[in-house]
């Protein structure tokens, strides 16, 4: 399918909620078809001190950095955070991965700051997508995720990093989601899940899963929102000038064409 600017554009306005986190696109749904979410962590944001990021090469900057960003203000102005980025060894990173036909060397390299070896304490563990999920072994990411999955606070899936998650069993019984484009390679990695589709991003207890890359955004504030207030993700979102989109905000679910899921949550909070 062609993209199509003008196309996505008149989807995208005339689903575009005004005002972050109002009412969503199915607030007249009937909630005795829904399911229940389970309960999110109740917790407060000073309990969220560790953040880390799984890395890999092939990840996707926006995913990571997009995703990062309300987060690195949120240091700047509330509370002292500590950032881990975590991959398999401490050898630099790049967001190339397979899908690169002709050698493009438009790419920056990113510093590793601890490997799956490491003992750490972290509070919400972050997993970006990107063409590194595809790739051939996958398996010393997805064993650290069956590792940390039981000791996180909040477990955060990034586009297409819902799909690695879903390849490690952690996923299993959780509603979950990814992106709209890459729905049935992901999820098809994953039957045990349940799918969720139109979805923004969905919250199902200490899992906090996003769409397509920019969404990750959106979570972010959504985690802001949830645990250091809404006077507190305002200011934020305003300095960035980033108007975050609600839970089930989601246009690309039309323009790819795909089918609403059997599973279909009841708002989360």
């Amino acid at each position: 399918m062609k993209f199509s600017r003008s196309a996505l554009g008149a989807v995208v306005a005339s689903l575009l909620v005004k005002g972050a986190f109002a009412t969503g696109l199915h607030a007249d749904r009937d909630e005795s078809d829904c399911a229940p979410p389970d309960t999110i962590p109740d917790l407060t944001g000073a309990d969220f001190r560790n953040v880390g990021v799984v890395m890999f090469n092939g990840f996707d900057m926006v995913d990571v950095y997009g995703t990062l960003d309300p987060f690195y203000m949120l240091a700047l102005i509330e509370q002292r955070l500590t950032l881990y980025l975590i991959a398999e060894t401490l050898d630099n990173v790049t967001p190339r991965g397979s899908m690169n036909p002709y050698n493009s060397s438009f790419y920056p390299e990113f510093v590793v700051t601890n490997t799956f070896e490491d003992d750490l304490d972290i509070d919400l563990l972050i997993v970006p997508g990107g063409s590194g999920v595809r790739a051939p072994d996958t398996s010393a990411a997805e064993a650290y995720l069956q590792k940390m999955f039981p000791k996180v606070k909040v477990f955060m899936t990034i586009c297409t990093g819902s799909g690695l998650a879903a390849k490690s069993g952690v996923l299993d019984g959780h509603m979950a989601t990814t992106n709209k484009k890459a729905w049935a390679q992901m999820t098809g990695w994953g039957p045990d899940v349940r799918w969720v589709s139109p979805a923004r991003y969905v919250v199902d207890g200490k899992v906090w899963a996003s769409s397509g890359v920019t969404s990750g955004i959106d979570l972010s504030f959504a985690f802001i929102e949830t645990y250091f207030g809404r006077e507190r993700a305002e200011y934020i979102w305003s300095m960035q000038e980033h108007e975050p989109r609600e839970w089930d905000d989601d246009p690309f679910h039309t323009y790819f064409g795909l089918e609403n899921t059997e599973t279909q949550p009841c708002p989360w909070r």
